[in-house]
């Protein structure tokens, strides 16, 4: 994915919460488990090393070499199940600086990575990739610059104690929040910061409300938000457009047109991600087009 130096690209590699969950009902918004790209100006970021990260990978492998900064979220399988097949961090001159938050207990992000790809688990060790690796221990709310670039994180409700991002760059803005254990009619003061503002949020819908308290009720440990509380998160927080994300395995093509259709009577513009959307922020800065966003599907 390229851009040009006045645009900032998003693009959905992975949208699935939990599992992978490939099939005929899942094949247009897809069963991959997360990974977003963005290209902002000269810098490319990734966000979290789901299985849609071994298809950016596949991507990544006609531009070699590459370089590029991947953020964790937090160290779930399904945010980190497609690092040990990103194939560009096994060769030799592409270099990847890797992010995330050292866990209550101490570990870091390098550890993690390191220990899911210890035998018997995988048959190939973190040492064999051939990339440059340079490891980053993030502090909450920490601001990372990146050339002209602005990451910043905040501490999520979440058991996984996971991070939520705001990428800035020009007049651009986009957050990132995902993996939330949040109450309904409840708006989280974190996210509300991370969100002022932005131009897109990436949100996790991985229920409806009713199926969110169904959840907390049985006491299974799966507690994420719903899109309803993502359409108050926008609407308090002025985002331009809402795209939720990191969606229930279980929830077909189907059920997620659905989702789609009672999103847009709640908030006209929101988006139910897919694999393969791209969506455009066009800076004020780009000659000859206004500051606006332009969202698109890539084969």
């Amino acid at each position: 994915m390229s851009s040009q130096s006045g645009q900032f690209l998003i693009r959905f590699w992975g949208v699935r919460g939990r599992v992978p969950c490939p099939g005929d009902e899942t094949v247009r918004y897809g069963g991959n488990t997360p990974c977003i790209e963005m290209q902002v100006g000269e810098q490319r970021l990734v966000f979290d090393g789901g299985t849609g990260l071994r298809v950016l990978g596949q991507s990544m492998l006609r531009e070699m070499p590459v370089e590029a900064h991947l953020f964790f979220t937090h160290a779930h399988w399904d945010h980190t199940q497609g690092f040990p097949f990103f194939v560009p961090a096994f060769v030799k001159g592409n270099r990847f600086h890797i992010y995330g938050a050292p866990s209550s207990n101490g570990t870091t992000i390098k550890k993690r990575l390191h220990d899911q790809m210890l035998h018997p688990n995988f048959p190939v060790p973190l040492q064999v990739m051939g990339a440059d690796l340079q490891f980053h221990d993030l502090r909450a709310t920490e601001t990372i610059n990146i050339g002209d670039v602005t990451v910043e994180n905040d501490r999520l409700h979440y058991p996984g104690e996971a991070l939520g991002y705001r990428v800035s760059w020009k007049d651009c803005c986009v957050a990132y929040v995902t993996d939330i254990k949040n109450r309904p009619g409840h708006l989280d003061e974190h996210i509300l910061e991370i969100a002022r503002g932005a131009d897109v949020l990436i949100y996790d819908a991985t229920y409806t409300c009713d199926a969110y308290e169904e959840k907390v009720d049985c006491g299974g440990g799966w507690n994420y938000a719903g899109w309803q509380e993502g359409v108050k998160i926008a609407e308090a927080a002025e985002v331009d457009k809402l795209i939720i994300f990191h969606h229930e395995p279980a929830h077909t093509d189907g059920f997620l047109d659905d989702v789609s259709r009672k999103l847009l009577q709640e908030l006209p513009g929101g988006i139910v991600a897919m694999e393969g959307m791209v969506v455009e922020v066009f800076s004020s800065s780009l000659k000859g087009k206004p500051k606006g966003i332009n969202v698109t599907m890539l084969a």
